[in-house]
C-alpha cells in the first residue's frame, strides 16, 4: 500500500470539499479550487475526514493513488493556510521591486526584467542596507507558486563559483574551486 496514498486527509473547520463527477473541488477562506481525478481512484468524506482508495494493484493505479492523495491535501491545506516561497537575490547590484502584479529584476543584464503575476500570486519585495533584496511569493495554489517561483529563479540561475543569482531561501548551493595558480 502506498504510504502516502493511504494517510488521511483532514478537512479543518470553514474549508468544504465536495465531489462532482470525478471533479474534487475545495473551497476555503483563502480561496477555491478544482482537480479532475481519473484512472478509477476513488474518495470517501466522512466526519471531516478523507479517504483516498485505488480499485487495484496496477502499477499505475499505485502511482495515481498517491499523486491525487498528495495533490488533494495540498488543495486543502492551501485553501485554509496558503503556501510561501522566498527567494534570494545574491549578486552585486541585484534588485527587486514590484508595483501592484508586476515585478520588476535588475539582474546584471543590459535591460530590467518585468514579470507579470497571475492575480491568485501576492507579492512582497525587502530590500535592506547590507543584506541581499527577498522577494516573498504566496498563494493558494502550490503548484502556480513553484511554477512562478521557478520562473523567476531561471533567469539567473546561482552559478557555482561565486553563488551569484537567485536563489531559495536556505538553498544550499555547490561550490567549485576556482582556477588554481
Amino acid at each position: 500500500m502506498s504510504r502516502i496514498g493511504k494517510s488521511i486527509i483532514e478537512i479543518p473547520a470553514g474549508v468544504t470539499v465536495t465531489v462532482n463527477d470525478n471533479v474534487v473541488t475545495v473551497k476555503g477562506p483563502k480561496g477555491e479550487l478544482s482537480q479532475e481525478i481519473t484512472g478509477g481512484i476513488t474518495l470517501e468524506q466522512e466526519d471531516g475526514k478523507i479517504t483516498v482508495s485505488r480499485p487495484s494493484e496496477a502499477k499505475n493505479h499505485k502511482a495515481l493513488h498517491g499523486l491525487y492523495r498528495a495533490l488533494i491535501n495540498n488543495m486543502v491545506v492551501g485553501t485554509s493556510e496558503g503556501f510561501t516561497k522566498k527567494l534570494e537575490l545574491v549578486g552585486v547590484g541585484y534588485r527587486a521591486s514590484h508595483s501592484g502584479q508586476k515585478l520588476e529584476l535588475a539582474l546584471g543584464f543590459s535591460h530590467g526584467i518585468v514579470l507579470e503575476l497571475p492575480k491568485e500570486i501576492t507579492i512582497d519585495t525587502l530590500t535592506e542596507k547590507g543584506k541581499n533584496p527577498i522577494i516573498t511569493l504566496s498563494s493558494y495554489d502550490k503548484q502556480l507558486l513553484g511554477m512562478v517561483a521557478a520562473k523567476i529563479r531561471s533567469f539567473r540561475k546561482p552559478e557555482p563559483y561565486k553563488g551569484k543569482g537567485v536563489k531559495f531561501v536556505g538553498e544550499i548551493i555547490r561550490r567549485k574551486a576556482g582556477k588554481s595558480a
